[in-house]
């Protein structure tokens, strides 16, 4: 039977033509940011690939159907809509065969990257081990997916939110290269720094994509993580974002928010204890990793 998969126009007359192509997940949409900033940053990343010589492929679920490219005014009618569905590999199938309205995640959007034939992912930041997960076993599927698909994914590191080290030891167990461009350490999504170092160094998208190629020529499963920090004049300092974090965890334990809703009331409640502060930096953050996705992208096309 025939995928339920729907590439948009350019992005078809991308693939046929071996063109470079950058795929987007829709869950920064849906679920990492209000609207309208939502829409007009999507906007924006789509553009920025663009710029940088490669075609963006908006990820997400509709009527049936994997989209790899949205059109318009599918973009804002998603930016706009109520109840989407935050999916991941286990909640793909059902939300297809329903025909339900879906946003992928890094792993939903890893799944279908690779059925489109899409080789290059960038995002914001990957979901990971979440703070007392050795009682709760909270660990996102985003990890097992790096060790199952073979998709390189631009991200500024795990979500700072998450417990780092154990996020860390769990891809290195996974088998996963963790690749920190442009410095040893890895990131820490709105923070340059984490205090970790990271596993690996590679200084350019040459470098990142014949490291690619590799893996495929010795048939390793899975993709890797490029761990692009945040620019310099855009981030919030460690030493800054981590009381704020803390506070806000403390509040999602005491409402007992778990499961796929804490992310999200973590992602709001720091947007409000810094002004605003922490969403600019989201924005330059998945900015500067569709730079650096569309290098990678036109090095593997090349």
């Amino acid at each position: 039977m025939p995928l339920p998969l729907r590439l948009s126009t350019e992005v078809a007359a991308a693939l046929a033509a071996r063109r470079p192509i950058v795929a987007l997940e829709s869950t920064i949409i849906t679920h990492g940011m209000p609207w309208p900033q939502n829409v007009e940053t999507a906007r924006r990343v789509e553009a920025e690939v663009r710029a940088a010589g490669a075609v963006p492929a908006t990820i997400a679920v509709m009527a049936g159907e994997i989209r790899a490219g949205l059109e318009p005014s599918e973009l804002e009618a998603l930016g706009q809509a109520q109840g989407v569905a935050k999916l991941s590999r286990a909640d793909l199938a059902v939300c297809l065969a329903q025909g339900s309205l879906g946003a992928t995640t890094v792993a939903a959007t890893m799944i279908c990257a690779h059925l489109a034939g899409i080789q290059v992912f960038a995002t914001g930041g990957i979901g990971g081990v979440h703070r007392g997960a050795e009682s709760s076993f909270d660990i996102s599927a985003d990890l097992t997916e790096l060790s199952r698909t073979p998709v390189s994914v631009v991200a500024a590191g795990a979500k700072a939110i998450l417990d780092l080290p154990k996020t860390l030891e769990v891809l290195e167990t996974q088998g996963v290269p963790v690749i920190a461009f442009g410095q040893d350490e890895f990131p820490a999504f709105w923070s340059r720094s984490s205090g970790l170092k990271a596993p690996l160094r590679l200084d350019s998208a040459a470098a990142i994509a014949a490291a690619h190629r590799m893996r495929a020529r010795l048939g390793l499963p899975g993709g890797q993580l490029i761990a692009n920090p945040i620019p310099a004049e855009a981030e919030i300092p460690r030493t800054a974002i981590l009381p704020v974090i803390e506070a806000a965890l403390e509040e999602a334990a005491a409402q007992g928010i778990a499961g796929k809703a804490v992310t999200p009331f973590l992602l709001q409640r720091i947007f409000e204890m810094t002004e605003g502060q922490s969403l600019q930096s989201n924005i330059a953050l998945v900015l500067n990793n569709a730079r650096l996705g569309a290098a990678i992208a036109a090095e593997l096309a090349g």
